[in-house]
């Protein structure tokens, strides 16, 4: 599932294509997602000027002139394909096609996990989709103190809580691996055990990784790319994630001794991380 410097990289690419521009058409092929498309999606979008493209957690917003704005998740396998011009065939998995005044946007998704409906867009914030999420990892609020009172009282492993989108939204397991590994924290810590220092560190620490992420384009390894086609490139760039039996970049330590890099189980996701640098 994409992340957010993947949704990230992916909105600025829409950006600057459609920003601006004026929807003809809409041709929806399936409606069947993780919501049913609803059946006046296409005369609600169609004929109106796409206002202004931004990112909400690991969402696309598409904020149109008529007020509406609509509501954009890839899921596990979607992609997003930029085209001058409608192709001559289209793939099997094309399910929603826009002809806008600039080119073609075409919603692409194997397995349908994904999203696109639609809402006023003064009700954004209270949708059944955002009216629970948290706070996002670059807004100016997110400090240690705000951090502290969503935790202090969980005695949960402090990875879980990163993947908890109520608290910071946008994390996803790759990213929480990888920022609790640039704070030197351990994901075994207890979130009630962490202190305020830890909590400024960590929050630097997830900003850090998370914009060098997006510098990269994002991870693929599998489904993602990026809407011309091409792959991130953050992956080469991954300190801990899927990297087990590996030594970590900044390790000195004896691997033989050690075994590199542990893969565990938590909360039924895969976490990585060197028991010799995060405590």
């Amino acid at each position: 599932m994409p992340e957010l410097p993947e949704v990230e990289t992916i909105k600025e690419a829409l950006k600057k294509a459609a920003e601006g521009t004026l929807i003809h058409s809409v041709t929806v092929k399936n409606r069947h997602f993780r919501e049913i498309i609803p059946a006046d999606f296409e005369k609600r979008i169609e004929n109106t000027v796409i206002r202004r493209i931004y990112r909400k957690a690991k969402y696309i917003i598409i904020e149109l002139d008529n007020g509406l704005s609509l509501i954009w998740h890839l899921g596990m396998s979607g992609r997003v394909k930029i085209c001058d011009r409608l192709p001559e065939a289209f793939d099997k998995h094309d399910h929603i096609i826009f002809q806008t005044s600039k080119g073609i946007i075409i919603y692409n998704d194997a397995r349908r996990f994904g999203l696109m409906t639609f809402c006023e867009s003064p009700n954004l914030d209270t949708h059944h989709l955002f009216c629970r999420t948290g706070i996002d990892p670059f807004d100016s609020s997110l400090t240690a103190q705000y951090f502290l009172e969503r935790i202090k009282h969980k005695k949960i492993p402090i990875k879980i809580a990163l993947l908890d989108q109520s608290i910071i939204n946008g994390i996803g397991n790759i990213y929480a691996s990888e920022s609790l590994y640039e704070a030197k924290i351990s994901p075994l810590r207890l979130c009630c055990d962490i202190s305020e220092g830890e909590a400024e560190i960590l929050i630097a620490a997830i900003q850090k990784t998370l914009n060098k992420a997006i510098s990269a384009g994002g991870s693929t390894l599998r489904d993602y790319r990026r809407p011309d086609g091409s792959m991130g490139y953050f992956q080469h760039q991954h300190c801990v994630y899927n990297k087990t039996g590996k030594r970590c970049p900044d390790c000195s330590c004896n691997i033989e001794k050690t075994g590199g890099i542990k893969r565990i189980i938590q909360g039924g996701r895969s976490s990585f991380y060197c028991e010799q640098r995060q405590k």
